[in-house]
């Protein structure tokens, strides 16, 4: 039997801490569920956008958020959203907002780098949060992440076991790829900036090649992919609350991303008895 796992990367493969700015009432929200946020409103779209940190805390905090994009084109990915929304209507928000500055990315940033300064090995991505609604930046956001313990080893072992493994991640590709370098993930079967319905296709490709795809992820964002996938594992090593529908959809509830190798291996071990 062939068998393929794609995981998702923040929460899954990556202990991660987020925190994000409220633009309206200036409130810093730390720790908070930046998909689960985005998927409780559905005018909300959750945009990665490719800055690089120590960039945007040399500029002026007072500067408009859209004004520093739009002056260095800085292009923006659609990391989650509810509804089907066209690049250029996002854009036309994102880019034309008059409320968010970069001091309120720099509040996000710096909180962010505060937690995760005792990490050896961190990706870090900044975002936002536009309602197209209120036709604004609702929120700045910033992510960092490091591996969860024995996410490295769970990948080897999967490796040696001859199974390919993925990631599919609303993340930006180029932090994904230095993390994956880093994991022993080849660099060819990472997908980042995927959206939900993204990541179902890429399960849906993949099952064209092998006969069982495994989906792990943890949140939200990753429920149309479990509900594609041929086994379903949600892991529940990252803290916080998730909604009932992850739960109903998942094969396999696990406490660390290393509980997959046994799943895999007991759909190996009647191709490894048929051989012996």
């Amino acid at each position: 039997m062939t068998v393929a796992v794609v995981f998702d990367s923040a929460g899954t493969l990556l202990n991660t801490y987020r925190v994000a700015k409220e633009i309206c009432n200036k409130k810093l929200l730390p720790g908070i569920e930046t998909t689960t946020l985005t998927f409780s409103c559905p005018d909300r779209v959750l945009l990665i956008l490719p800055v690089h940190s120590e960039d945007v805390m040399k500029a002026s905090p007072d500067m408009l958020l859209s004004e520093y994009l739009v002056e260095r084109n800085i292009a923006f990915g659609v990391s989650c959203t509810r509804k089907i929304i066209t690049a250029e209507a996002i854009g036309d928000v994102l880019y034309a907002d008059t409320r968010a500055c970069v001091g309120d990315l720099q509040e996000c940033i710096r909180n962010v780098w505060s937690i995760c300064r005792a990490e050896s090995m961190v990706t870090m991505n900044s975002g936002a949060i536009v309602n197209m609604e209120q036709n604004a930046i609702e929120f700045c956001i910033t992510a960092g992440g490091w591996p969860f313990e024995g996410a490295k080893e769970t990948i080897s072992t999967l490796h040696r076991l001859g199974v390919p493994t993925f990631i599919a991640s609303g993340d930006r590709s180029t932090k994904l790829e230095r993390m994956a370098d880093h994991l022993g993930i080849p660099r060819d079967r990472v997908y980042g900036v995927a959206t939900p319905s993204v990541k179902a296709q890429i399960v849906c490709d993949l099952q064209q090649e092998y006969e069982k795809v495994l989906m792990v992820g943890d949140g939200i964002n990753d429920l149309c992919a479990l509900e594609k996938a041929d086994i379903a594992i949600l892991t529940i090593q990252q803290p916080g609350d998730r909604p009932e529908s992850l739960y109903r959809a998942a094969d396999y509830v696990v406490n660390r991303v290393g509980d997959v190798i046994p799943i895999v291996q007991g759909l190996l071990a009647p191709l490894e008895k048929t051989r012996s």
